[in-house]
């Protein structure tokens, strides 16, 4: 309450308008799989294009060597090939995968993650003198008056006339150095022919195309160029210094001496065995913030609309992604079917695994061109698919089903008749059909759920939008008396973005009324509920559901007895 203390007219502003709720975003991928590199532990990483992809995680992997388990990079490809735009990546490994690393003199490196990859990261180190100090006065040995110290700092080792000392202390532009000069540096030149040379490195660091440079790295460890503290921003290696007093130049403490250049080279990475490949790999482990791996690492992720972890059909892989999504309540869940799997029987039996509304399945796989291997390859479809669902979400909206949407592939593993997907649709298969003169289309939109509200792909993302809206918008709330002006500003602030809905096409019913309710009060809470701090809100939807079977009824009738054209006059 504002004070009132002298007379006077006082203009004051107040909030009674509702809030705006801002939709969150559908259409951002999260996928779990296999790369040449990238983190393997912490956050997912974000990539915005395929290219992008490559240069964070690399290109694609072989059957040679990864077999089964190559397909996230195919599938990422897909992705962005059918309409996605962003995705977060999970890299995961084998259990016995190892990190390449590399130690000369007093540094020490490892590769920044476990791969092959490491084997080809090449460091070069190259001796500089950049900054000079010019010398004007002797105070005594080794106590000298320097025209500007700029650039210099107490540890750093220097060069003059080829000898190396070092700075002892600095105060104003007295410098201390730890030992006399065997020459005189001093000059009073305007031009001066000697001076006193900072000694530094470059550092290069090279894996494939990815190069990163760190100039003017020195060994003092007070400085902010020290080596250890200018690799610490590298994304490629990991780097431990020894402590170290000799006054040399840095290259040749770690190179050896009298040497002003070279490279060191990686060895020891491995991408692991597939052997060592188990279904705790994908699943991954919570070993808390920034220590979460596999589909774990998706917890500290809230960007992250839509899931795969492509080509893995483990049983336990398989409920582990979907109990995630089931938790979260902010993600939906693509999963592929075992390739191997073609009849109807089979299928039905893997399909009821789950019985889920945060899970859709899809079938059969589909055909790519497999840059590696030069040929023809099937891959899983939850890539593609993924793609679909963001290229719908943006062009229509997620209301809209994806479904009867085009796929661009070459092909399909398998080609099921109508009669087969007459089995497979009520069971909650999508299938991807050819269909002639219509292209490869995804022909299905069923949720793996035997829950009949919640029968529908578009249906359970919608709920999970209108959820997820509502639940990032209206952090305003929380903390603000529990009376009815809060109730008022709620519901007209949630009603405003459900009509917003409502006119956008998203809603059924002919009217607001028809599509929505909010309902907030004495209704809808109790006085223990009051008293214990909850505000209850109910809303209700009435989503548009997706025309799945289109009936058209035809007869046949005479004309004239009809009404028609040909009657007798």
């Amino acid at each position: 309450m504002a004070e009132y203390l002298s007379p006077g007219v006082y203009v004051e502003e107040f909030d009674s308008s509702p809030r705006a709720i801002e939709g969150v975003g559908t259409s951002t991928g999260g996928f779990v799989g296999m790369t040449v590199k990238g983190p393997t532990i912490g956050a997912p990483s974000l990539v915005t294009s395929f290219a992008d992809f490559q240069r964070q995680f690399g290109g694609f992997l072989s059957e040679y060597t990864h077999g089964e388990y190559r397909y996230l990079a195919y599938s990422v490809e897909q992705f962005f090939a059918n309409g996605g735009t962003r995705c977060y990546i999970s890299r995961v490994v084998p259990e016995d995968a190892s990190l390449a690393t590399a130690k000369k003199g007093i540094l020490s490196m490892r590769a920044a993650n476990e791969g092959k990859w490491g084997n080809r990261i090449l460091v070069s180190l190259m001796a500089t003198n950049r900054k000079k100090m010019q010398l004007l006065k002797k105070e005594s040995d080794n106590v000298f008056v320097a025209k500007s110290v700029d650039g210099f700092r107490e540890g750093d080792v220097v060069e003059f006339a080829g000898e190396f000392n070092r700075i002892a202390g600095i105060f104003d532009n007295t410098v201390t150095f730890e030992k006399p000069f065997g020459a005189d540096p001093v000059d009073t030149a305007i031009v001066p022919k000697n001076v006193v040379f900072s000694v530094e490195m470059d550092v290069t660091i090279r894996s494939d195309s990815d190069v990163e440079t760190f100039t003017g790295v020195t060994l003092n460890p007070t400085s902010t160029n020290y080596l250890a503290r200018k690799l610490a921003a590298s994304r490629l290696v990991v780097a431990t210094v020894e402590p170290n007093d000799d006054i040399d130049n840095p290259v040749s403490v770690i190179l050896g001496k009298g040497v002003l250049s070279g490279t060191i080279s990686f060895a020891g990475g491995s991408d692991g065995t597939m052997e060592a490949v188990n279904a705790g790999v994908f699943i991954g482990i919570d070993n808390g913030p920034g220590q979460r791996t596999g589909i774990q690492a998706f917890l500290e992720n809230d960007s992250v609309s839509i899931i795969a972890v492509p080509g893995i059909t483990i049983p336990e892989v398989v409920v582990a992604l979907v109990s995630h999504c089931e938790n979260e309540k902010n993600r939906f869940a693509v999963l592929d079917i075992p390739q191997e799997l073609r009849k109807t029987g089979d299928i039905i039996e893997y399909r009821n695994m789950i019985d889920s509304t945060y899970a859709a399945m899809y079938h059969p796989w589909i055909q790519v061109y497999d840059r590696v291997a030069k040929k023809p390859a099937y891959i899983p479809p939850s890539g593609a698919v993924m793609g679909v669902y963001s290229r719908t979400d943006v062009s229509r909206g997620v209301h809209k089903a994806p479904a009867n949407e085009t796929i661009a592939c070459t092909g399909l593993s398998v080609n099921y008749t109508t009669g087969e997907q007459d089995i497979l649709n009520p069971a909650g298969v999508n299938l991807i059909r050819a269909l002639p003169g219509q292209g490869i289309r995804i022909w299905g939109a069923r949720t793996a759920s035997s829950n009949s509200a919640f029968k529908y792909v578009n249906i359970r993302r919608l709920f999970i939008f209108v959820e997820q809206s509502i639940r990032m918008s209206t952090n305003w709330v929380v903390f603000e008396p529990n009376n009815s002006s809060l109730w008022a500003r709620v519901q007209m602030t949630v009603s405003s973005f459900l009509e917003s809905m409502f006119r956008a096409g998203m809603l059924a019913g002919d009217s607001p009324a028809e599509a929505f309710y909010v309902n907030i009060g004495t209704s809808t809470m109790s006085q223990d509920d009051i008293m214990n701090g909850r505000l209850i809100c109910e809303i209700g939807i009435a989503p548009s559901r997706p025309a799945e079977f289109v009936i058209f009824r035809v007869t046949q009738f005479t004309a004239g007895a009809a009404g028609g054209e040909g009657g007798a006059e």
